[in-house]
Parts: C-alpha cells; structure tokens; sequence
C-alpha cells in the first residue's frame, strides 16, 4: 500500500494484527519475557538479536505505540519515555555529556528551561539560551566548539512563540549539530519538523497525543538524515565502541536510522529507567487515534476564541499565532498553515488581581496544571506556578501578572465563549 495519510496512520500505523490476532494493540502487563536458553537470552544483552526480556528497557505495546508516532513525523526510529521531561532529557542527554553545551530557545515551556538551566547544568552541561526572534548572527555567535546541540518547541508554552525552522536549522548544522525540537503544541497533526531541517522530535504525550488527561508520557523520534559520522569527533558516543556492549558502534551496526534511539534505549533507559507503564502507552494509543480530528477542532475553536477575546474591553491584549497580526502568524503561515494549536495567551485589564477574580469565574473551564486536552483548561501562572514571584520578577521570566494561559477544549465554542464572558464581566 502506499504511503497513508496522517488521518490512516493515526489509527493503522505501528501495529498490524496477523491471521486471528487482536485487533487493538495488545497490552502487555509484564515486566519480564520467558526465553527456553540462557544463550537465546545473551544474545539479547550482546544486541545481536531484537525482542524483549524486561519492560524497563522495551515492552511490545510501548513500542507499537511509538511506531505510530514515528510514521506520523515521518521518522526511521521512536520511544516512549515516562513523560515528557524524561523526553527532552534523554534527547539531549543522548549526545552531551560533562564539558559539553547546548544553545537553546528561551522560549521553552518552564519546566525545560530548568531542567536545562538548573539540573543538567549540576551536571556539567552548559546551555546558551537565544531569544527566538535572534539575527542569525546572534544565533550564530552562542555555538562554541563544544556544542552538541540545538533546542527549541515549535511552539513555545505558554509565550506561544513559532520556531524558525530555517534559521536554527541551518545554524546546527552550520556547526555540525542536530537541531532537536519539541513538537508537543503542533503535533504532526499540524507541524512535521523534519520536513522543515529537524533532525530530532520530543514530544510530551501526555497533551494533545493523549488529548484526554489519562496518561503522562513522552516520546523521541529520530528522523534518521543527522549524519553522525560526518561530525564523528563531536559524538563519539554513537561512532565509537561502547564497551559496556562489548565493544559495538552504534551507528555501524544501526546505521544512521537507527543508531540515535537505539543508543537511547539500551543506555539510558537501561541506566535511568524512565520507562512508560504499557497501560499507560495503551491510553496513549487510543488518543492518538483521534488526534487528527481533535486538532483542527482545537484550532478552530481557539481562533474564535482569540478573535473574540480581542475585541473585548476587560482584554489588554491576545496571543494566538493562527490569529492576523499576532507577531508570529507570518511563522505560523509557513510553517503550520493548517493551524497551529488549541492555546491562547492573553492578559487581563487590571494586571495580577484582575487576572485571579476572572479565573474564579469560570465554571466550565477547569482550572488545572495542565494543558492540551479534549476539555477546556486553564492556568493563572502569578497566582499558581510563579505566585512566589512579584511583578518585576514575573516580567523578567517572561510571565506577566496578567497572563492567563486558556487550552481552549473541544466542547462547543458558544459555550466556552459564555463561560468567558460571565468570568470577565466579574472583573
């Protein structure tokens, strides 16, 4: 058959049952797989055979599931994570290690920049953080000679940044880096990185891909294109032997298709664990079955959402890539021109305390520490994640006292735009 179609892959991708076998992507509960010889099993621990012998490190529906999201970016190899934190860890943590840097966005969702800034820097691992809208000469002047990589979201949570795809792009690979993007607010539903000079996508499934607030999980796919040995004294962790796998090189035995994740898995999933429950990639799984037709869904009521939220006197002002006139729409149009996401950002005429008042007039939008889902959610992040802050110091980490982080749901948007008139009027 030919190449499916999103919509297809969503529902057909990574998982075909043979001759009287389940239908749906079987779960299996196990944490480990019986083998009738000792040798049948080594050959597993050397990586001279592919199958399963603990669930920590591979389990059958996990990745059957990644499968999936691998054909959806368009990739050659994908895993599952616990969540997406654990994603963008192992991304990064894949190819830099002590001594090494990375130049990233600044435009990140809170919880990267400091697992960037705060964790992986106690680990030796320095990050330049670039301000999305640099000149490529700013970007350009962050890399030094021991950067590995480059790290940005296609669109950033909750400043609702886009990424210019071809400006970091081909700066890493200027300098001989992958450029590895989290698609979390896209999806491919919306965004395929790789077609835009991507080499590596996270994901935190626990958004849109699970859509329904189930299951937290990540995932990591390689688009197999980054050219490892070209850049051989750069990631000598995947061209040189590894000699806790008796001496194999990655990227000779997996090829460049395979190499990244592979390393991936039987490194540092091995070693840190981070490994998603198979009940929990089987909730993922039924998301993603829908996701292609949530996502227009999302961005359709969210753009009337936005529209609506402009034109109202309580509003100071609205970010929306999809809607004209935001300062990333141009972005938008070219690189998700069939929508962008479900999240609008806007500010509430008189600052901090306004903001609070409106969220406690909301019924049908839960207040919640989340984002993404079928259900329409939202956040104050002064009086929730960042309360401990004061205006200045809510201003120089990039979150207004006003600022209202809305994942507009899929319920019927005459709905949602009650719920947030009767809250505004409150104020």
């Amino acid at each position: 058959m030919s190449q499916q179609r999103p919509g297809t892959q969503c529902l057909h991708a990574g998982y075909r049952p043979a001759n009287g076998e389940p239908r749906n992507i079987p779960i299996i509960q196990s944490t480990t797989f019986r083998y009738e010889s000792g040798e049948a099993m080594g050959k597993l621990f050397d990586l001279e055979a592919s199958g399963y012998f603990y669930t920590r490190l591979q389990n059958p529906t996990s990745d059957s599931v990644a499968a999936k999201i691998c054909a959806l970016e368009g990739g050659t190899a994908a895993m599952l994570t616990s969540s997406g934190q654990a994603a963008s860890f192992f991304a990064v943590f894949n190819i830099a290690s002590c001594g090494d840097h990375v130049v990233a966005s600044s435009a990140i969702y809170g919880g990267t920049y400091n697992l960037f800034a705060v964790t992986m820097k106690r680990m030796g691992i320095d990050f330049t953080f670039v301000e999305p809208d640099c000149t490529p000469e700013e970007l350009d002047a962050a890399f030094r000679p021991n950067t590995k990589a480059v790290f940005g979201e296609t669109i950033a949570n909750p400043a609702l940044a886009v990424l210019d795809f071809e400006k970091f792009s081909k700066a890493a690979h200027a300098h001989g880096v992958p450029l590895i993007v989290d698609n979390t607010f896209a999806t491919p539903i919306n965004c395929r990185p790789f077609e835009h000079g991507a080499d590596i996508v996270t994901h935190s499934t626990t958004k849109y891909m699970d859509g329904h607030a189930n299951a937290v999980g990540g995932a990591i796919v390689d688009s197999g294109k980054f050219d490892w040995n070209a850049h051989a004294d750069k990631f000598p962790g995947l061209t040189t032997p590894d000699e806790s796998y008796h001496g194999i090189t990655y990227t000779e035995r997996f090829g460049l298709g395979g190499a990244y994740i592979t390393k991936a898995v039987v490194q540092l999933m091995r070693d840190l664990g981070a490994s998603p429950a198979p009940m929990n990639a089987y909730f993922l799984n039924v998301g993603l079955e829908t996701l292609h037709l949530r996502m227009p869904r999302h961005c359709e009521n969210a753009l009337i959402v936005a529209k609506h939220l402009q034109s109202h006197e309580k509003v100071a002002w609205v970010r929306y890539p999809g809607l004209p006139g935001d300062p990333y729409h141009e972005l938008a149009q070219k690189y998700l021109p069939n929508g962008s996401c479900g999240v609008v950002s806007f500010g509430v005429k008189g600052g901090r305390a306004a903001a609070s008042k409106f969220m406690e007039g909301l019924e049908l939008a839960s207040i919640a520490t989340h984002v993404a889902d079928a259900k329409t959610c939202t956040l104050h992040p002064a009086s929730t994640t960042h309360r401990q802050m004061n205006d200045e110091e809510l201003q120089a980490a990039g979150v207004s006292p006003d600022l209202v982080r809305f994942s507009v749901g899929i319920e019927d948007v005459n709905d949602i735009l009650a719920d947030l008139d009767k809250a505004l009027a409150q104020v």
